[in-house]
Formats: structure tokens, C-alpha cells, sequence
């Protein structure tokens, strides 16, 4: 099947659907999976919900019993993946090619696909929506309903305000035990801010961190039309144009602040993986999720 495009994102409110184009034939999961092998040993059982995998239906208990259960696997460690969704005024900025698609957009779906994963690999998984001064959680947690309450919670975000500062996210963001899997997904306008100084802290504290930085083709090639003003949505400092004229500074300077942006988070050990929001999802989705990032 073919990847959805980013048309289709723009085009269905309907995440559920978008999951499921994007993922047909990713064939990867968000790391090594432990289900098989040595070193797993079955647990208990648990009453069988929709979503499971049939695979993991005990039958011979289903002959006994006459009731689905599925049988749960203790394993060598257990992985939490969080999402880190940048829900700030500047991720409303939009393709001047695909009509409806914005940054927040594209970003929902790429986290919800990679929830939607890490349920079929039975992680335990949460969401951190970064909006409007706050961060808002949906604890982590495993199993069908789970990718439900994130799904849902990801469909009602609005991008609004500024991100968290970092005392909000210094307190929002501790993630206890075992090292997790991060994704965030943000447009790293401002550099440095408090989620970049989050998500290094959590890279120090041994969690895989991954981020990907969304831009718009617009931003960068500066293909802006000279006619509007523009505003700073975030601060309203002001109302800007651009022209022809300052399309040479402005790409030099695009490029100065990325460039910075890119050597202090490889100076942390944090893989970011750079993505226009009008290139197919799927292919930003296999960056993401390549085993061990660059590692």
C-alpha cells in the first residue's frame, strides 16, 4: 500500500485512518522488540481487549474457560515511550502547497503513529502536550485503550501561546524509572528554549531522545508571498513583510539558527531528524525509528 500523503493529513480529523496508511508496510517498530527468545517468561493472563494480537490468545484456556485471555510476557526490561508534542502558536504555521496541512498537524500524526506502535509492541506509553505556558500529561501506561485516551487527546490540541517555561517542565517532565524512548516533535523556532534544556536533561539522565524539527517548504526555501504582513504569533512584537530583497538574509540567517540548533543537540546525543511537513510521513516515520537513532 502506498504511504499517506501529507494531503491526506490535511484532508480527515480521523487519526485512526491516517495511522493506518501511514503504517502499511512501515514494517518497524519503535526498538528491538523482546516478545520472542530468551529471557521471556510468561507473567499472568489478562482479559482480552480489541487491539490485542491474536498471536498472544491462549486456546487452550479459551476451551476451558470459554473467554479470550491473553497471556502477558515478563520481560528483560521494559521500555516507557514518550511523546513530546510543541503545541505553541508557531506550530499553526502552514503549507503554501497543501491547503488544510499545518505544522501541528503533521506532528499529531506522526506522534500518533508511533503511539499506535509502541501499543502493538505492549509498551506502556504517554503524551506531553507543551501549549500556552502549560504541559498537559496523559500518564503513560499499555494497551488498547490507552492508544484511545492519547488519540484522543491529540485530536483536541490546539496550538496556542508559548512553550512551557522550564520550571513547568522541569516539574512535568520526570520520567521515573528505567530509561525511556522520547520523541518530541517541535519546530526548534527558538534555540535555545526550555524544551531544548528539557530534552538535553533527559538525554543526561540516559533517556533515548529523539526530535523532529518541522518546517514548511515556505520557511525553507523563503517562498513567502511579498504581499501579506506577517505577525509573530507567539509574541505579537510587531508586524514584518517579506520581500525579494531580504529573501537572501533571510535564508542566511535560517540557516545560521539551524545550524546551531543541530550542533548543540549532536553535542548532547539527542538525534534530530530535520522534515518538511509536505514530505510523505512514512519516510520521516523511518528516520525516527531507526534502531539506536545514529548510535
Amino acid at each position: 500500500m502506498v504511504l499517506a500523503s501529507s494531503a491526506l493529513i490535511a484532508h480527515t480529523t480521523d487519526l485512526e485512518l491516517v495511522i493506518r496508511h501511514v503504517l502499511a508496510g512501515l514494517g518497524q517498530g519503535v526498538h528491538a522488540g523482546r516478545e520472542r527468545g530468551a529471557g521471556v517468561e510468561f507473567s499472568e493472563y489478562r482479559a482480552y481487549a480489541p487491539g490485542d494480537e491474536w498471536r498472544r490468545v491462549d486456546w487452550k484456556l479459551l476451551a476451558r474457560a470459554d473467554r479470550y485471555y491473553v497471556r502477558e510476557a515478563e520481560r528483560d526490561s521494559h521500555v516507557a515511550v514518550w511523546l513530546l508534542l510543541d503545541a505553541s502558536a508557531s506550530m499553526l504555521e502552514p503549507s503554501r502547497s497543501i491547503e488544510g496541512l499545518d505544522k501541528l498537524g503533521y506532528a499529531r500524526t506522526l506522534l500518533a503513529c508511533i503511539a499506535a506502535i509502541a501499543q502493538r509492541q505492549g509498551d506502556a506509553f504517554g503524551l506531553a502536550v507543551l501549549s500556552n505556558g502549560r504541559a498537559q500529561l496523559v500518564p503513560a501506561a499499555r494497551g488498547p485503550r490507552q492508544l484511545q485516551r492519547v488519540l484522543a487527546k491529540l485530536t483536541q490540541v490546539q496550538a496556542a501561546g508559548m512553550l512551557p517555561d522550564a520550571d513547568v517542565l522541569r516539574s512535568g517532565l520526570r520520567f521515573a524509572g528505567a530509561p525511556s524512548l522520547i520523541f518530541a516533535a517541535t519546530d526548534f523556532l527558538d534555540w535555545p528554549s526550555s524544551l531544548s534544556e528539557a530534552l538535553v536533561r533527559l538525554r543526561h539522565m540516559r533517556h533515548d531522545v529523539r526530535a523532529v524539527c518541522l518546517q514548511t517548504e515556505a520557511e525553507c526555501t523563503g517562498g513567502f508571498s511579498s504581499g501579506p504582513a506577517y505577525r509573530d504569533p507567539e509574541r505579537e512584537a510587531g508586524v514584518f513583510r517579506f520581500g525579494a530583497d531580504l529573501r537572501a538574509g533571510y535564508l542566511r540567517k535560517r540557516e545560521q539558527h539551524f545550524s546551531e540548533v543541530t550542533a548543540g543537540l549532536r553535542a548532547h546525543d539527542v538525534l534530530q531528524v530535520a522534515a518538511r511537513i509536505e514530505q510523505a510521513p512514512g519516510e520521516v516515520l523511518r528516520q525516527m525509528l531507526r534502531q539506536g537513532g545514529r548510535r
